[in-house]
């Protein structure tokens, strides 16, 4: 336990109200969590303000109240802190409570539009089989003790004190390396959420559009990415470095920022990069490729589809052999051993004529390197579902769009998460993209996800493909109500077994 002088040390206040001295169990942001001894952070969120809950927080417990607006009563007993923005004090402190943990550790934040958490784990499994000891969190779940469990937040990169907490177990767990997922929402400053990590190494996949409505424009979501590479320019580690996909066309913005270290490229095609690759050819199962060095060259393989893959792939090889210190292509070996992320290009199987594909795409960047793969190998149609996030980024929708009628057979426009938005607004934005398709025809609004997944196997034939975008391995749809429970790959075997058909 620490008490609140020793979390507030370091960290600027405008004001300190009550007895410093009283020792916290707990960082909270969550009034409905607060117990004896919770320290509760008052945060100015999008739909509600946590200065409305401080009453609540006391009344459960809270020892001291963080704010930053005025207040009009103070509770005898309680410290109050007041300083400018209760979110970014929420970061240095969560670091001071677990101890610094990112310290004593070697960290690895991975961000891009696409291949976060492929990526994430791709590093994380080639430390563990050189030997490692190793941590991760990605979208999809994390590891901070013997095994992996499911992600249990809604968010890539949660607050900072899960994060924080996360490291501490890793560390806890002897663990020598952390492998973090960095999103563009982890790393601005309106959140800071990453600002108190201290990061080893940066990696980046790709930008494309996505959350412009948090953002505000391109410009901004890409300095926002860039933050991670400014902190690697920051690290008073002598070690520190970046790793940049160097086909992406701002890739010069990511190695400019990390200042005099050094960083490592990528790359499909560029026979200048540290790393690139050449002679792809894809089968049933997999993909084959040259990688190439200055040096030299290796023959490998990935057993999963996609060239976005290989470049996961890369991306972790140079990380991983720099961290090391050891030859990139005495790591491709460990290639042909790594698995897939839940979510991503999973099958459903069966007795079904057609095959039935779920993905966690759900960018306009995602799109462009799914569908022309999974177009490719489909012998009929290709029947398409998905939607689009309510109060996110309405700019993308009708790229969806675009891009899926460039590709699609058929499309099922249906509900991703819509949060607060008229789902049929949604869909109405997706399909403005959509001109070469007739509604009803070959194009059906259909809000209820499984209803729409109805549709989709009753159009299937034999030799075509049923491929569900946008929720992978997530385990709820959230509406204007809240998040309904949801498994897409569950789901889907409950459509087709109603359908006559016999699932594995």
């Amino acid at each position: 336990m620490k008490t609140i002088e020793s979390i507030f040390k370091k960290i600027d206040t405008l004001e300190i109200k009550g007895d410093q001295s009283a020792e916290i169990i707990s960082l909270e942001y969550d009034s409905r969590k607060v117990e004896k001894g919770t320290l509760f952070f008052a945060l100015e969120g999008v739909h509600t303000d946590g200065h409305e809950y401080i009453d609540m927080a006391i009344h459960q417990g809270a020892a001291g109240i963080v704010h930053s607006r005025d207040l009009d009563d103070f509770v005898e007993g309680i410290c109050y802190i007041k300083v400018k923005n209760t979110r970014q004090a929420l970061s240095p402190a969560s670091a001071a409570y677990y101890d610094h943990p990112s310290s004593k550790l070697k960290v690895i934040g991975v961000t891009g539009t696409d291949g976060k958490s492929t990526t994430v784990s791709f590093i994380h499994q080639l430390l563990e089989a050189e030997g490692m000891k190793a941590g991760f969190l990605s979208t999809v779940n994390y590891k901070a003790g013997p095994v992996a469990k499911a992600n249990p937040y809604r968010q890539s990169t949660p607050e900072a004190p899960h994060i924080h907490q996360l490291l501490k177990e890793m560390v806890d767990s002897g663990m020598e390396y952390a492998v973090l997922e960095a999103t563009s929402h982890g790393l601005s400053p309106k959140n800071s959420r990453l600002a108190d990590v201290e990061f080893d190494v940066a990696v980046l996949t790709n930008v494309t559009h996505e959350h412009l409505e948090f953002h505000g424009s391109i410009e901004q979501y890409r300095l926002d990415k860039a933050n991670l590479f400014k902190m690697i320019a920051d690290s008073p580690s002598d070690d520190a470095f970046g790793v940049v996909n160097d086909d992406d066309q701002w890739a010069e913005i990511y190695m400019d920022a990390v200042g005099e270290k050094p960083v490592f490229l990528y790359s499909l095609k560029d026979k200048d990069a540290d790393l690139w690759c050449s002679d792809y050819k894809s089968d049933d199962t997999g993909i084959s490729f040259t990688l190439h060095v200055p040096n030299g060259k290796k023959d490998s393989r990935l057993n999963m589809p996609g060239l976005f893959n290989i470049e996961n792939a890369m991306a972790a090889l140079v990380a991983v052999s720099e961290l090391l210190e050891e030859d990139v292509l005495e790591l491709v070996e460990h290639l042909p051993n790594l698995t897939g992320v839940t979510g991503r290009m999973s099958p459903v199987t069966g007795n079904m004529p057609f095959s039935v594909l779920v993905d966690y795409a759900h960018t306009p960047g995602s799109f462009e390197k799914l569908l022309p793969l999974v177009k490719s190998d489909v012998k009929g149609k290709l029947i398409v579902l998905f939607g689009s996030a309510g109060e996110r980024d309405v700019e993308k929708r009708s790229e969806q769009g675009e891009i899926a009628d460039d590709y699609a057979d058929i499309i099922i426009l249906s509900n991703e998460d819509p949060r607060g938005d008229d789902p049929m607004d949604i869909i109405n934005d997706i399909a403005e993209g959509i001109t070469s398709k007739d509604q009803d025809k070959n194009l059906f609004f259909i809000p209820d996800r499984r209803e729409g997944m109805k549709k989709a196997v009753e159009l299937a034939g034999e030799g075509d493909m049923i491929l569900t975008l946008g929720k992978g391995h997530e385990s709820s749809i959230i509406y204007d109500d809240g998040p309904r429970p949801w498994n897409e790959s569950e789901v889907l075997k409950e459509v087709l077994a109603e359908a006559g058909y016999k699932v594995d």
